[in-house]
């Protein structure tokens, strides 16, 4: 069985947990560290694992709210470190990661990375980040799509979610409240453009793209607090679902979601 779980999406914090059970073994994959350290073991207990559990950990890009208390929960708990050579470049600088080399291993767009009874297929993504990278996960039957933090949806992206059961997909702002907003107007350009994060819409462009029979499962992520609602995210996923919006699951910034089962 193959499920996950957000522990938190958005720009205050993002990690999220894949577990893939075959039999009495689990394998545990954590995408993301952007939690403070203290909150990240609380939300793998109520998750009903802990710290030691781990497999590995993944980092997508280098950006606070993803790589957060990654130096910190590894050098607690000694777990082994998947992230690109661009992301380690970009946080190397200065030497504070140097004590902990040996636990990084270089992922690399297209390369699979065996854990166990999961295997996660890392795919680059259009983001303002050294060399940003989303996850594809199976446990060699069902599979996840995990893709956030993106500005457009390339041709890569959308080859790399085809068949997948289902998607933590992006829906990050809605066009009209983000320039309605207090932002500057650097940053509403930032967001919104070609190296920022998807809007509803453009999320849900890419959700029609490689919707197919066997995709059960949509989960909202990385919504702005501030330029968004689950609702608007719901409306724009389920017309491009052809489902009801209580069929859309919302990650919520600070609690993430429950289980969902791909």
């Amino acid at each position: 069985m193959l499920r996950f779980k957000s522990l938190g999406s958005g720009s205050s914090g993002n990690a999220t947990l894949v577990e893939a059970q075959s039999g009495a073994h689990t394998t545990r994959l954590l995408i993301d560290c952007g939690l403070r350290l203290r909150d990240l073991e609380a939300r793998l207990i109520e998750a009903g694992t802990c710290a030691e559990d781990l497999d590995a950990i993944f980092i997508t890009h280098e950006h606070g709210d993803h790589i957060g208390c990654a130096r910190s929960f590894i050098k607690r708990y000694s777990t082994p470190l998947w992230m690109s050579q661009g992301t380690w470049l970009a946080v190397s600088d200065g030497g504070a990661w140097t004590p902990y080399q040996h636990l990084l291993n270089v992922a690399r767009d297209s390369s699979a990375i065996e854990l166990g009874d999961l295997q996660a297929m890392p795919f680059t993504v259009p983001h303002d980040a050294r060399e940003p990278l989303q996850l594809r996960c199976t446990d060699g039957h069902r599979h996840l799509g995990v893709i956030t933090d993106l500005g457009h949806v390339s041709s890569h992206v959308v080859a790399s979610l085809q068949g997948c059961h289902a998607l933590l997909l992006e829906a990050n702002h809605d066009p009209d409240l983000l320039q309605a907003s207090g932002y500057p107007v650097f940053l509403k350009q930032r967001v919104s453009g070609p190296w920022g994060h998807l809007a509803n819409h453009a999320a849900a462009d890419l959700l029609a793209r490689v919707k197919h029979d066997q995709l059960s499962c949509v989960l909202a992520a990385h919504l702005s607090e501030r330029n968004n609602t689950p609702e608007l995210a719901r409306t724009s996923l389920c017309e491009a679902m052809g489902c009801s919006p209580l069929d859309i699951d919302v990650a919520d910034p600070l609690t993430g979601s429950d289980w969902l089962v791909v």
